[in-house]
Order: C-alpha cells, then structure tokens, then sequence
C-alpha cells in the first residue's frame, strides 16, 4: 500500500509506492560497477598530469597549502582545487547588466571551482585512510571559508557528482564548488520557515531520528538516518548532534568524524547497491546561525519523469525505514 508522507517542516510531499519496489540487488545494475576506475590514460585530473588543467588557486601537500604558479606547477600532492574548464560562473563576467520588456539580466559573476579528491585514478572515497578522509573533510572546510568572504558571494555550493548518470563527465574522484552572488530560493524559503519556529527543526529531527527504525549509523559527532519522507531509495541524511550552521564552525574533532561516517556510509552503498551513481550535496548558510549544517546523499537509482518535474513530488518504490535495515546490516557485518 503507497503513503504519502509530508517533510518535516517544510510543504514538500513524496509518495512511498513499495509495490513498486525492487530488490536493493535489483538496483546494482543501475550503477557502473567499474566507476571510477576506467582508464587513467589522458586523464587530466591524475597526479603528473597538471599541466592540462588552469593553474591550481590551492594545492595541499603533506599538511601545507600552495599554489601553482606559471612558471610552476606543485606535484606529488594530496589535494588540487583549481578552476572549473567551463565555469558556470566567472570572476569577471563581460556580459553587462541589461533589462529587456521588464525583465533583468546581470552579469554572471561568481566562482567554479574543481578539487580533486587524490592524484591516484581509481581511489574510492570509501576507501581512503583516517589522514585522507579528514584531509578532505578540511579542504572542504578551507575553500567554503576562501570564498565566502567574498564582498559579493552570497552562497557557497559545495557538491560530488559520481558516476556518469550523476552528472560527473570525468570518472576520477573529485567534488565541485560554486560560489553564488545570491541565495538559492529553496535555502531562502527553508530559512523562513526555521525563523518561524520557536526551536531549531533539525534538532527535532535529530531528536525523533536517533532512535527510530530509519537510524543508519552514528558516531560520537553525526547521525546518518534515511529521512521519513525520502525522495528517492537509500536517500540519506547526515546531520551534526551539535547546532552548527556552515562547516566554518566545524573543528577539526568535528570534521574528522563527518569523514568517518561519509565514508561508512559510502562502504555501505557499495556493499549494498553496487557501487551506484550518487550525489552528495551540502546545505550550509554562514551568516545564518540559526541555519543547521546538514549534508545530503541520494544514489541515482530512479528517474524524475514528468509526474516528478511537472508537480515537484517525488515517487520513491523503496520505503526509507526499509533501506535503513539494508544499510545498517552492511554497515554491522
């Protein structure tokens, strides 16, 4: 029998229609088994390979920050940010601003920036060590605040595309930044609603999640749940049991744990589904400190057809309390 279920807080609807379901075996076929191996040859993203790509503005090696110059390029490093080819956004757009029957256009200013996630083609991130995953946990940490003190950045986009059917067009391991001159609307009415409550509605989520039957994995910092109105199978959430609003207040305690159950959650998805396309996306506002810092990952297992685009409700076949019980059974083995 299908339930519609409500968000938490918000006015957003999916429908659970588990008579539609498939097995989580059935969904493995959906995912590329070999993503993120396939050839490193011309791969522009591999370690020797740094010339092929625009001049790195932050290159970690061995604890320290460089950056590459003209003249130089920084090798043998652990993590590369640089400059998106095809930037969504430009630091200095040359289109100008102009209005056309009522209707506006501005320039398209803002940050793309690519990092690289390690020099080895064909490293998973569920399979990085504890210096790996709390190298990148930081990273991630250092290009949110780079770019949010920009005068005009208004948003700091901080995402992973992997696997073709997520979006990602180079299969070596990396994530992507974009910094917005403006708030997206989703985060700008989300942030309404949480002004008009008397307590912040993540903590209550965390509250009724950490003992409920959608639980997948805790540690001493996160929780992992897959959330009640799930919209999409094996949708998870990872929220900090401390109220924080953007990963800038995250210390080092904080982010080595925030790797340490990514990464478990990852392992579990392999286990699980197959190694399957994924997205993982933060939600993040700094200068809103009523704002929770959460983290989203949805496994590209389904497709958003015209039900879903034309009516903004999402169809999901695998109940969330039951993918929880999969996932939590990988993870305990």
């Amino acid at each position: 029998m299908s339930e519609i279920r409500k968000h938490y807080f918000l006015s957003e609807y999916c429908i659970i229609a588990e008579e539609r379901a498939k097995r989580p075996s059935d969904f493995a076929s959906v995912g590329d088994k070999d993503s993120g191996k396939g050839s490193s040859e011309n791969c522009i993203f591999c370690g020797g390979a740094e010339e092929s790509t625009p001049l790195a503005t932050a290159v970690y090696k061995n604890g320290k920050i460089y950056s590459d110059t003209s003249e130089r390029r920084v090798r043998n490093w652990d993590f590369r940010c640089f400059p998106n080819f095809y930037p969504a956004l430009s630091p200095a757009p040359n289109s100008p601003m102009h209005q056309e029957n009522g209707l506006q256009a501005e320039p398209g200013y803002g940050f793309h920036e690519v990092i690289v996630e390690s020099p080895l083609h064909g490293k998973r991130l569920e399979y990085f060590s504890d210096s790996e995953i709390s190298g990148l946990m930081q990273v991630y940490k250092d290009r949110t605040c780079s770019y949010i003190t920009h005068e005009k950045i208004r948003y700091v986009s901080l995402f992973k595309n992997s696997g073709k059917e997520a979006g990602a067009s180079i299969n070596h391991i990396h994530s992507q930044l974009l910094a917005l001159p403006f708030c997206p609307p989703p985060l700008v009415r989300e942030l309404q609603v949480i002004r008009e409550k008397e307590r912040c509605p993540y903590c209550a989520i965390f509250d009724k999640e950490k003992t409920s039957s959608r639980l997948v994995f805790e540690n001493n910092k996160w929780i992992a749940f897959t959330p009640y109105s799930s919209i999409g199978p094996f949708e998870v959430w990872i929220l900090p049991k401390k109220h924080v609003s953007y990963l800038g207040n995250c210390d080092d305690r904080i982010l080595f744990a925030l790797g340490e159950i990514l990464r478990d959650i990852l392992k579990s998805y392999g286990k699980t589904l197959g190694n399957p396309p994924f997205n993982y996306m933060f939600y993040q506002l700094s200068e809103a400190p009523e704002y929770h810092l959460n983290l989203w990952l949805l496994p590209r297992l389904s497709i958003n057809a015209g039900f879903e685009l034309g009516t903004g409700t999402y169809i999901n076949t695998f109940s969330p309390e039951k993918a929880a019980s999969y996932l939590r059974e990988e993870l305990t083995d």
